[in-house]
């Protein structure tokens, strides 16, 4: 099953699979017929970037069936969605950092990312599939207390966008079912999110389908298919959060107040 993860190797920038405890290398570009190479590194030698480099992050609101019914939100019939700022991207095993201008609760959402894969613009369900490169693990970092600070505006942009709130990686896995996989959110050592992402109201390829008819989903861009129960602040001086889905991998980083 191949897990497509980008580097940094002393002075280079790449991307490649995982094999075991090594990168094989590819060369070219990881969405336009990649070429694999008889390069091999050390994981213990590299660091793991995002795994991608989106031009936009589309994240879902209100997109499972349970934390529709707990929240007594009715369940859309399209996807209720907001953009997050490509300055907020952040990857594995670095630290999340609380915004100097903000002193509410912040709160971790483990979801799944949809990676787009190539150029999809106004297509149907039946054929968004081929548009999908692969599955990603996400955690939607968000200060919470802004949404709803201003009356006369929610601020979902602005309360998710803050740098390193848009945390994604470590891989994307391009040969998983995700209806059949759950997201696992363990924040200190103790898990607080295990659901079901065949719960879903929206499921992935009605996702990109509907988006696509909304704007031009490029090769790179990220969709976050939103959280369901067990969201939480992060509340400690520094908080360890791991995002963990089967057959992709687990999301890990640090949450400094």
């Amino acid at each position: 099953m191949p897990l497509w993860v980008r580097y940094t190797h002393q002075d280079e920038t790449g991307f490649g699979t995982l094999e075991g405890d090594a990168v094989r290398i590819y060369e070219g570009e990881m969405f336009a017929k990649p070429v694999e190479t008889p390069r091999l590194l050390p994981l213990n030698e590299v660091k793991i970037l995002t795994p991608c480099e989106p031009g936009k992050m589309i994240a879902l609101w209100n997109n499972f069936h349970a934390l529709a019914a707990k929240m007594e939100k009715p369940e859309p019939k399209s996807p209720l969605y907001f953009l997050k700022a490509s300055s907020s991207f952040l990857g594995t095993g670095e630290t999340i950092r609380r915004p100097r201008s903000y002193d509410g609760p912040v709160v971790y959402e483990g979801e799944l990312g949809i990676v787009i894969g190539k150029v999809c613009k106004d297509v149907s369900e039946k054929d968004a599939g081929v548009c999908i490169f692969g599955y990603t693990c996400i955690n939607d970092v968000t200060a919470a207390k802004l949404i709803g600070e201003d009356a006369t505006f929610a601020q979902w942009t602005r309360s998710k966008s803050f740098d390193g709130f848009g945390v994604f990686g470590p891989a994307i896995a391009t040969e998983v079912n995700p209806e059949q996989l759950s997201v696992r959110t363990v924040l200190n050592g103790t898990e607080r999110q295990n659901y079901p992402l065949s719960d879903m109201i929206i499921p992935p390829r009605r996702i990109v389908s509907l988006l696509s008819h909304d704007m031009t989903l490029m090769p790179g861009d990220v969709i976050c298919c939103g959280t369901s129960l067990g969201v939480g602040s992060m509340k400690e001086a520094r908080n360890t959060v791991e995002v963990s889905i089967e057959g992709i991998g687990t999301l890990s980083n640090v949450f400094e107040q």
